[in-house]
């Protein structure tokens, strides 16, 4: 179980993020996700098979993490797919992605398989839960964004 001070230093010392699954589409969740990373000072390499060689975030657009220049030292992989389609994508990041201390899975994404994989090779795991929000929580940013209590909650 990650911790909160596990959390600030993991997104202290990550540099380099490829986000698996990223849109194009400034209404989805995975563009406005990486586009706040990168305002945030982190590279955030896009992935996304559909949209490989386009532009976004001044980053060309991958088709694969295995398309990944191995010099770019991507340090941290954060995955925008379901659950049953994360398996092969870590496989992948761990082949190919020599730099990777990080696997994220977004909110509503858990993969026991996967994580086992990851965390066999010395990779931390992070499952269920936002770069974006845990920022926002661990260093003070929600309360401008009107919530006063640090604890979001999807209950109304």
């Amino acid at each position: 179980m990650m911790t909160d001070p596990d959390l600030v230093r993991l997104l202290k010392s990550t540099r380099v993020v490829a986000c698996v699954g990223v849109s194009p589409n400034p209404v989805r969740p995975s563009h406005y996700v990486a586009r706040y990373l990168t305002l945030k000072g982190y590279r955030v390499i896009p992935v996304n098979p559909g949209h490989a060689g386009a532009q976004l975030f001044g980053e060309t657009v991958f088709g694969s993490l295995a398309d990944i220049p191995a010099d770019s030292r991507v340090d941290m992989v954060d995955i925008f797919r379901r659950s049953e389609h994360v398996t092969p994508i870590v496989q992948q990041a761990i082949k190919y992605l020599p730099a990777l201390r990080t696997v994220w899975m977004q909110i509503g994404v858990r993969n026991e398989e996967a994580a086992k994989l990851a965390e066999a090779k010395g990779i931390t795991v992070v499952q269920d839960r936002c770069p974006k929000i845990e920022y926002q929580r661990l260093f003070g940013e929600l309360r401008m964004g009107g919530f006063a209590t640090g604890v979001i909650s999807s209950k109304l």
